[in-house]
């Protein structure tokens, strides 16, 4: 990265971004532009490619010289991909961008603005809009002051609007590799045990979801990791005291999520048996998604194919007109 003749570069904090890649030639360089077009001065952005065969490699060579460092090999997926950048990594906050997930203008400062404003923070987080493969938004998600506890319960943040303390993520370690779909959650688990998570209703992230997406793709494997998130939490010293807690909400709070990707994946039978046990296991939890319980019971039946998508782009026309009347005012739902 060229030295910048900016003499308030070193006042602030430095910020580290890794991108993880492996083929998605065809939504990288709108990535590599969102993290070098924040125009944050001390910034140290790596890109990881996991050895591509689609041109991915020019387009990480065409920003090279804005790029501290990038490579690009055979590795064992996502996770290890981040944890190459993770472990070289220099900054005092530090975040990672999937190679189809976009940062919104002005997300890093405002990250490190909140980050410097609450020193017991271990990591903040923002809203995250959905977009489709063209990169047309059709969602917004939007969280809450969420705990520990709220994590515990799967209470799901998305990703790319989470930057967190190197210092806490440090302690907390690097991404766990046995997790492919739950990795993330699984590390916000571990680093909420050091400090606060502070929520900015802002959007600071859009989140691409496509038909490779992992979460379209292969949904089924986002219930079965929650799963075992919730057997591994009573072994860890700081969440067994919440787990015994709060377990019955835990486990409705798995099967919930569960529910949600089966549905996801085109099976509802499946999902609605998830969002039965959640409901025996913590009513308020399971019925917090009452519209999707419903939509599983009712294409067992008929088919609702058409009546989801017109609901989608209802969801769609709604998010535009917020959009323009207010930001982020919290009124869409997830």
């Amino acid at each position: 990265m060229p030295v910048s003749s900016n003499p308030d570069m070193d006042a602030l904090p430095r910020v580290t971004i890794v991108t993880p890649s492996y083929n998605q030639a065809a939504y990288l360089e709108q990535t590599i532009c969102s993290v070098l077009d924040q125009g944050y001065e001390n910034l140290e952005y790596f890109v990881v490619d996991g050895g591509s065969t689609d041109g991915s490699q020019a387009i990480i060579g065409k920003y090279a010289s804005r790029i501290d460092w990038w490579v690009s090999e055979t590795d064992l997926g996502q996770a290890e991909a981040i944890n190459k950048g993770f472990t070289r990594a220099t900054g005092d906050y530090i975040a990672w961008i999937n190679s189809d997930d976009l940062y919104q203008p002005g997300a890093i400062l405002s990250a490190v603005k909140t980050l410097e404003d609450h020193p017991r923070a271990c990591m903040a987080f923002g809203d995250v809009l959905s977009i489709d493969a063209e990169g047309h938004p059709f969602n917004l998600m939007t969280y809450g002051d969420w705990t520990l506890k709220d994590l515990m319960c799967f209470n799901i943040i998305g990703q790319p609007g989470v930057f967190m303390r190197r210092s806490d993520q440090l302690k907390a370690g690097l991404l766990d590799l046995s997790y492919r779909f739950l990795l993330d959650h699984h590390l916000w688990l571990r680093i909420a045990q050091y400090g606060e998570m502070v929520y900015v209703p802002q959007t600071w992230a859009s989140a691409r979801i496509h038909a490779k997406a992992k979460n379209v793709a292969l949904a089924r494997g986002f219930g079965q990791e929650a799963y075992q998130l919730a057997a591994w939490m009573p072994y860890q010293p700081g969440l067994a005291d919440l787990y015994k807690k709060n377990r019955r909400r835990i486990w409705a709070g798995a099967n919930r999520m569960n529910g949600r990707y089966l549905l996801d994946g085109g099976e509802p039978w499946k999902a609605l048996r998830a969002y039965i046990r959640s409901f025996i296991q913590f009513p308020p939890i399971a019925l917090s998604e009452w519209r999707r319980i419903g939509y599983a019971a009712v294409s067992l039946f008929f088919n609702v194919e058409k009546l989801k998508l017109q609901y989608l782009e209802r969801r769609k026309n709604t998010l535009f007109d917020t959009t323009d009347d207010s930001e982020d005012d919290g009124t869409i739902e997830k």
